[in-house]
């Protein structure tokens, strides 16, 4: 195996277990995230996306030899990496029309290495690009941007107007970090109030909604809203300018709340280098498959309260929302959130060698740390 190869394995094996102790945090009812319910089972979806991602990935050096991640920054692959994926899910039809079979493939690898004495590198390549190719077609990845779902529809019982939860996700160009939005919205167009509220200012139960629904309720808003979110989802734009930008290019819809979850950065030792003192303490641990730190923030801002719409004879003005930002909190007056979390994922050995080394509370002052420890997620240390 060549340094490269085993570099690669060592940060493969490390990522998948980040991202499968996050699902497990995610979706554990004793974590604190649970209680915000239909917000970490959002989450944990796009995380079996993104790890779909990186098996498809790991498939992929099969048969190409270079991958590359940001190693001084995010600790997540580069861009390239997600448009070549995407590329290749579009393409994969096509290709594997051009690949023998598996089981075709494995009789020739077998008649190769009596013949020749050799193993078939090449026929080994057709095979890793096979694998790859079902593994991108058939499973769920994380694209360069992902379209919004409606998860959740009722009725604010002040304003009797309909609200959706809408979530999607994209995975930033420049700081090569996936992020994941929620948005709460209301609606105010009358068509939708018609039907999905009823007399009593509740959710009509006459109609069936079978969630999750593809793309904002709203089907004549739908296609504006997926052009928004896709123009509206870089990691340089502020939670509070991407709510305000949705509240002003949309006359009916009145967003109420709008999360960003940001994944990363990721810490692997003699991977990265985006942190010394964590890379140098890393380093140390004994299991390679223990040396990782997984970061992720949750931005959240909201309205306080709504101005009301004016009509007159000669002009009129939408009803726009004032968004509540913490300017008390210097931090989240820089983010542009009304407030924010910051969480770190790390396995115990990997803590306990942080904690041993006296840098423990200096790395993780401001975040909430949740040890990994034999499948289990302990939180509140």
């Amino acid at each position: 195996m060549t340094p490269e190869n085993e570099a690669a394995t060592r940060y493969f094996s490390a990522i998948t277990a980040a991202l499968s102790g996050l699902e497990v945090f995610m979706r554990d009812d004793r974590s604190p995230l649970y209680r915000h319910g239909i917000v970490a089972k959002i989450v944990a979806e796009y995380i079996a996306r993104l790890d779909n991602s990186f098996s498809c990935w790991r498939n992929r050096l099969g048969f190409m030899e270079t991958f590359r991640i940001s190693r001084a920054e995010s600790g997540f692959p580069v861009f390239q990496n997600v448009l070549e994926l995407e590329n290749d899910r579009r393409q994969a039809d096509t290709r594997l029309a051009n690949i023998p079979l598996a089981d075709e493939l494995r009789e020739e690898m077998a008649d190769f290495i009596l013949r020749h004495k050799e193993f078939p590198e090449a026929l080994q390549k057709s095979m890793a690009e096979r694998l790859y190719l079902e593994g991108v077609r058939s499973e769920t990845t994380f694209g360069p941007f992902t379209l919004a779902q409606t998860a959740k529809v009722s009725v604010n019982p002040k304003t009797r107007r309909p609200y959706y939860l809408a979530h999607w996700a994209a995975f930033d160009g420049s700081a090569n970090l996936p992020l994941v939005y929620m948005v709460t919205v209301e609606d105010s167009s009358e068509e939708m109030i018609g039907q999905l509220v009823d007399r009593n200012g509740k959710l009509n139960e006459k109609v069936d909604i079978p969630l999750p629904v593809e793309g904002l309720l709203n089907p004549e808003l739908a296609h504006r809203f997926d052009d928004f979110t896709e123009k509206n989802s870089a990691y340089t734009l502020s939670p509070a300018t991407i709510a305000v930008n949705l509240d002003k290019d949309f006359e009916q819809l009145h967003p109420k709340q709008l999360r960003r979850v940001v994944l990363g950065p990721f810490y692997s030792a003699g991977i990265t280098d985006n942190n010394s003192t964590v890379t140098d303490i890393l380093d140390k641990v004994r299991k390679p498959e223990n040396a990782w730190l997984l970061t992720w923030t949750i931005q959240e801002v909201y309205s306080k309260s709504e101005k009301p719409g004016r009509k007159g004879l000669f002009s009129s003005e939408k009803a726009t929302q004032e968004f509540f930002i913490d300017t008390d909190d210097l931090e989240a007056a820089r983010q542009g959130v009304s407030r924010y979390e910051k969480h770190a994922l790390i396995p115990h050995e990997a803590y306990q060698a942080l904690y041993a080394a006296g840098e423990a509370q200096k790395i993780f002052s401001g975040y909430k740390v949740h040890i990994l420890s034999k499948g289990q997620v302990i939180s509140d240390v």
